[in-house]
């Protein structure tokens, strides 16, 4: 059913070319794109923080997953905090946690400092991200307009994970790489003032309270269950610290769903699952985003460690595959009416399965052109083709009341996708890596062709997922409006 607006929401602008409607885009989509650009942006500088810090392979290992379990625990509650206590007020709270952490990790001197500040901006995030979504959805009304809206919130979020290689390239070339980490603080102050300026505040929860069990659960066993995700790289998916962690992270969800079940204001009403559109996006974008996120891992040391490429070459090399994403992200909402969003989608997915499999045949003499960027431009223009109208499908049958939760779930989902491919994919890439490998760069060849050839596989059984559980087009349409 479509998103109607409700009169307990500020009213949204007639058109996306209010300015006020743009403004308020711009602001959140620049909120979005500091959370996703960190994801990403320390990976060319994880060398660097290495040799300075003295961190052990297992120590640069958290410097990402720190942020990710933080971000992945607390994004639900970012949601539904948000439609509570208000979007503007969440945006800005998240965004100055965010910015403070910065400035810690930036400034680190022990290893243990630099992941404990990853861990604060992954919170930060988890409150900012579902409220920049849900002010875009807001800011524009239901239809063409806001699906543009859509997309180009994901485009610019796309665009963060994208252009972390080039960023963290130039700023460790040319400065240290404590600059991906300090970078943060000028964008920050400065998306600080256009949200006190342009946003304004919006609720939904006018005397609703927040259910605390319910948040303790879900964040508990979305935290514990990234934890054991994350701990894969280290202890194997079968020891028993690992299956332990996972099982009880699971448990906690499940506990966390009777709850749900039986209590009068729950922080996540079950019934959003019941709506075709919220449940099939969901656990799609969770697929797209466990290969998409790994990509960018695999690329960004395959290029640096087998190709000897500098971190900015290193950073030049993925830039037309950032610019790839960006592209299709916004050529999606154009080729949803004519095409169908469940079809757009399941076209994305199998564009960039494409660019995955020829990424799988890469060598250790491979060429820019073969092994970079061929298969890196197929493998996000296909992720962004797929997004748009993913995420768009998702939002698009919530209710006002539900919307930051929504847009929480949808954050959720690509952040445990990424959390969870990175893990399964570094175990299959140590798997395939010959046991006698030595440090020939070369040695790391296998194990990465493997890797991309098992995302090849996960986005090809997404894209028959998503033809047979989405909306069919002429349902996508009605929710494109």
């Amino acid at each position: 059913m479509p998103q109607t607006d409700s009169p307990r929401t500020t009213p949204a602008p007639s058109s996306l070319r209010t300015p006020r409607a743009w403004a308020v885009v711009l602001t959140a989509c620049a909120g979005q794109f500091l959370v996703v650009l960190d994801v990403s942006v320390v990976n060319v500088a994880l060398p660097s923080m290495r040799t300075d810090l003295g961190l052990s392979a297992l120590g640069l290992q958290w410097v990402l997953n720190a942020y990710a379990i933080a971000f992945a625990g607390f994004m639900l509650l970012g949601g539904r905090v948000s439609d509570l206590y208000g979007r503007k007020a969440m945006f800005l709270l998240g965004l100055g946690l965010f910015t403070a952490a910065s400035v810690a990790g930036g400034l680190a001197q022990e290893g243990w400092q630099l992941v404990a500040a990853r861990a604060v901006q992954g919170l930060g995030a988890a409150v900012l991200s579902p409220a920049t979504l849900t002010l875009v959805t807001a800011a524009v009304p239901a239809g063409a307009a806001r699906t543009r809206a859509i997309g180009t919130w994901t485009a610019v979020g796309a665009a963060g994970g994208a252009a972390g290689g080039f960023v963290g390239g130039v700023l460790v070339d040319l400065l240290s790489w404590r600059w991906v980490l300090l970078i943060n603080v000028p964008v920050g102050v400065l998306v600080l003032a256009g949200g006190l300026l342009w946003l304004r505040e919006s609720r939904t929860g006018a005397g609703r309270r927040l259910d605390l069990p319910g948040a303790v659960l879900v964040t508990a066993g979305l935290a514990t269950l990234a934890y054991g995700i994350v701990q894969t790289e280290e202890a194997g998916w079968t020891a028993p610290a690992t299956l332990l962690t996972l099982l009880g992270g699971l448990l906690l969800l499940g506990v966390f769903v009777a709850v749900e079940a039986r209590t009068a204001g729950p922080l996540m009403p079950l019934k959003i699952f019941r709506t075709r559109a919220v449940s099939a996006a969901n656990v799609a974008i969770l697929l797209c985003g466990s290969s998409s996120f790994a990509m960018w891992f695999f690329m960004t040391n395959y290029a640096q460690s087998v190709l000897a490429y500098t971190p900015l070459q290193a950073g030049l090399a993925l830039v037309p595959s950032s610019l790839s994403v960006v592209l299709g992200s916004k050529l999606a909402p154009h080729l949803m009416p004519a095409v169908g969003a469940r079809n757009l989608a399941v076209i994305g997915a199998l564009v960039a399965a494409v660019g995955f499999g020829w990424q799988s045949t890469l060598t250790a003499d491979g060429t820019f052109l073969g092994t970079i960027l061929g298969p890196g431009i197929l493998m996000m223009a296909g992720i962004g083709l797929a997004t748009t109208p993913l995420a768009t499908l998702a939002t698009s049958s919530a209710s006002p009341s539900d919307a930051g939760l929504v847009s929480g779930l949808v954050n959720t989902s690509r952040t445990m996708g990424g959390a969870l491919g990175l893990a399964v994919m570094s175990t299959i890439a140590a798997a395939a890596t010959p046991a006698h490998a030595t440090p020939d760069p070369s040695s790391l060849v296998p194990g990465y062709a493997m890797a991309f050839r098992t995302s090849t596989a996960v986005l090809v059984g997404a894209a028959a997922l998503m033809y047979l559980w989405l909306p069919k087009p002429s349902r996508a349409g009605a929710v494109q409006g």
